[in-house]
C-alpha cells in the first residue's frame, strides 16, 4: 500500500469503510447484543425455557448507523493516511538497520490505531448505544443515533463520549498488530506465486494497477484470512470495550438493557472509576472465561468479510484512482 497521495488513500479508506459498514453492520448490531450483561435477560423469548432469542434481537438491526456513516470517512482516512506516512517513514529509517517487515508493519498500524481510536471513541460509544436501543410500540420513529446522543448528555457529557478509548485502543492495537503482519505477509506470498516476484511482495505495486478484479481477490482474501484470525484473539477485549461503552448511556425513555443502565444511572462517577481491568473480572466472576468470548463467532465472521471487502475494496479503489490519474497526466502532456 504505497506510491498514493494522501487524498487518494483518504478517498480510497473512506469509500471501502463506508461500503463495508453498509453490508455488515447487522452482524455488528447482533455481536454488541449478545456481548451486553443482561443479552439474556433483554432479549431472550419468555415463552420458551430454552432462553431462545426472541424477535425482538433481530429487530433494529441497522440502528446507529446514521454516526458510523459520518464517522466513517474521518476514521478510516485518519488510520489509512497515518499507516502509509508510519510505514514509509519506519522503512526508510529501520529497514537499513535490520529492522524485519512484520515489525515495521505492526508498528506503522499501531500507531494509526492511536490516531484513528481518538475519532473513531465518541462514534462507536453512541453508536452502541443505539444499537441496545428497544423502541417502543407506537413511539415515533426518530433517530437511533440522536436517542443515543440525547442519553449521554448531561453532566459529564466529554467523559461519556471518550469512555472506552482505552479499551478500544486495548482491543484494536493487538487486533492490527496480528492482522496486517499477517495480511502483507499471506499477500505477499501469493502475489510472488501468481505473477513470479520476490516474496516480500517486492514490485506487486505495478501489478496491482494493472489487474484491479485480481487485485481486490487476493487482497480480500488475505485480509479475510488474517481479520478472522485476529478477531478471535481480541474477543475479551472487545467485550470489555462494549461494557464500559454501554456503561456510558443512562436508562432514560427508552428501554435498554438493564444492567448496563443502572450502573451508570445510579452514579456516574462510580462508573468513571470502573477500569477495564475490573470489568474483566466481572465478567470472569459471572460467567467464567468463557464470557470473555461471547460473540467471537459473530465477530470472526463478520471480520473476515468486513476485513476481506474492506482491504480489498481499499486497494481497488486506490490502484483506479492512481490508473485515472496517470491517464490525466498522460492527456495533458499530449496536449
Amino acid at each position: 500500500m504505497s506510491g498514493s497521495s494522501n487524498l487518494d488513500v483518504m478517498l480510497a479508506g473512506g469509500g471501502a469503510a463506508f461500503i463495508v459498514d453498509l453490508i455488515v453492520y447487522p452482524l455488528d448490531t447482533l455481536k454488541t447484543r449478545q456481548q451486553s450483561r443482561d443479552f439474556i435477560k433483554t432479549f431472550a423469548d419468555p415463552s420458551t425455557k430454552t432462553k431462545l432469542p426472541s424477535r425482538q434481537l433481530f429487530k433494529g438491526l441497522y440502528q446507529g448507523l446514521g454516526i458510523v456513516v459520518v464517522a466513517t470517512l474521518p476514521a478510516a482516512g485518519t488510520f489509512f493516511t497515518t499507516y502509509e506516512a508510519a510505514k514509509s517513514f519506519i522503512s526508510r529509517h529501520g529497514v537499513p538497520m535490520g529492522l524485519p517487515q512484520p515489525l515495521v508493519h505492526s508498528a506503522a498500524s499501531a500507531i494509526a490505531e492511536c490516531a484513528s481510536c481518538l475519532v473513531l471513541t465518541p462514534s462507536e460509544v453512541i453508536k452502541q448505544n443505539a444499537q441496545m436501543l428497544q423502541q417502543r410500540s407506537g413511539s415515533s420513529r426518530r433517530s437511533a443515533s440522536l436517542q443515543a446522543l440525547k442519553q449521554l448528555g448531561g453532566a459529564g457529557a466529554g467523559r461519556k463520549l471518550l469512555s472506552g478509548y482505552t479499551a478500544l485502543v486495548a482491543r484494536n492495537l493487538p487486533f492490527t498488530a496480528i492482522q496486517f503482519p499477517i495480511f502483507e505477509f499471506i499477500r505477499a506470498r501469493i502475489w510472488g506465486q501468481r505473477s513470479g516476484l520476490p516474496r516480500n511482495g517486492a514490485g506487486f505495486d505495478t501489478r496491482q494497477k494493472d489487474n484491479l478484479l485480481e487485485t481486490g481477490v487476493i487482497t480480500g482474501t488475505s485480509a479475510g484470512l488474517a481479520g478472522s484470525f485476529a478477531a478471535v484473539v481480541t474477543t475479551p477485549m472487545d467485550v470489555v470495550k462494549t461494557r464500559m461503552m454501554l456503561s456510558a448511556g443512562s436508562d432514560r425513555e427508552v428501554k435498554q438493557g438493564a444492567h448496563d443502565r443502572v450502573i451508570a444511572h445510579q452514579a456516574s462517577n462510580k462508573y468513571n472509576t470502573r477500569s477495564g481491568l475490573t470489568i474483566a473480572r466481572e465478567i470472569i466472576a459471572e460467567r467464567g472465561v468463557s464470557g470473555l468470548f461471547r460473540g467471537a463467532v459473530l465477530r470472526a465472521v463478520w471480520t473476515a468479510v468486513g476485513s476481506g471487502l474492506y482491504l480489498g475494496t481499499y486497494e481497488v479503489a486506490k490502484g483506479w484512482l492512481a490508473r485515472r490519474k496517470e491517464h490525466d497526466i498522460s492527456d495533458k502532456s499530449f496536449l
